[in-house]
């Protein structure tokens, strides 16, 4: 049995409880979104600034996560690079993907790429930002089969989720993507954070892979916890093909450690 799980993980704003649940989740894969990455903070904590709101960030979360996890292997894939502050100084930060994985599982095809924009080296952008996604082909050895595991953060725009040419032409991307490594047949999972609603033509698009919802198949009506105020509770999905044998499948609502719940898949 092999475990995934998908969590945005708000850039480790709840830090403490974060990591203490993803050294003891036991994933074999971990796809997270909103990681930061700043090698030159000489302080924990950063804050992010836009307009009126401040986002405390954890600035060294990425090697955190990787240090929690010894037994992974750890692949970052940055958006961006822009300004977080310690007080008022500026500090450089990358921010993206990170997706771990257990050292036991062969990688055996990879690819990132951009679904939205392209990489800023100065600054953040005007939204909707630049948004990429990381595909991994993996073997494992004690299953004797292979899995192709996809993650995205989708774009997020100030009008809602609701469907966009942006998020139509995303969807595009992001199959390409999956095409440049899965082998059709074998099983694939995609999962992340899509900033869409369960309505969105993003579902039927990637339903033309053979990939079905599990959030919303399996009647779940809320990937958010506590933390999140506004009234839309759907964010996150994971979708799975037809070779996948679901054993488990959860959105975590407890601990919380983000805004987001995890998405947990226990699959053979």
């Amino acid at each position: 049995m092999l475990r995934i799980v998908s969590l945005n993980a708000w850039g480790g704003r709840l830090h403490a409880p974060l990591i203490a649940y993803l050294a003891g989740v036991d994933a074999d894969v971990l796809c997270l979104q909103e990681v930061v990455r700043a090698p030159a903070a000489r302080t924990d904590w950063l804050d992010y600034r836009d307009q009126n709101m401040v986002l405390p960030q954890r600035a060294h979360l990425f090697e955190e996560i990787r240090a929690a996890l010894p037994g992974h292997d750890g692949f970052f894939a940055p958006t961006a690079r822009g300004t977080l502050f310690d007080g008022e100084e500026a500090v450089p930060a990358d921010f993206g993907l990170a997706t771990f994985v257990r050292k036991s599982l062969a990688v055996i095809g990879q690819a990132q790429d951009f679904v939205h924009g392209t990489f800023s080296t100065d600054g953040w952008g005007p939204h909707p930002r630049a948004r990429n996604a990381h595909c991994l082909r993996l073997f494992s050895h004690d299953h004797g089969f292979a899995v192709t595991v996809a993650q995205m953060h989708g774009l997020r725009d100030p009008e809602g989720k609701g469907d966009t040419p942006a998020r139509d032409a995303q969807t595009g991307a992001l199959t390409d993507l999956i095409g440049r490594i899965w082998a059709p047949g074998e099983r694939l999972v995609v999962c992340g954070d899509f900033n869409v609603l369960p309505d969105s033509r993003m579902f039927p698009a990637l339903g033309r892979l053979g990939l079905a919802d599990l959030v919303t198949g399996r009647g779940h009506a809320d990937t958010r916890t506590s933390y999140y105020e506004k009234p839309s509770r759907f964010a996150d999905y994971m979708l799975v093909t037809p070779q996948v044998e679901v054993v488990r499948f959860d959105v975590v609502a407890e601990p919380e450690v983000s805004d987001h719940r995890a998405l947990l898949l226990d699959m053979r």
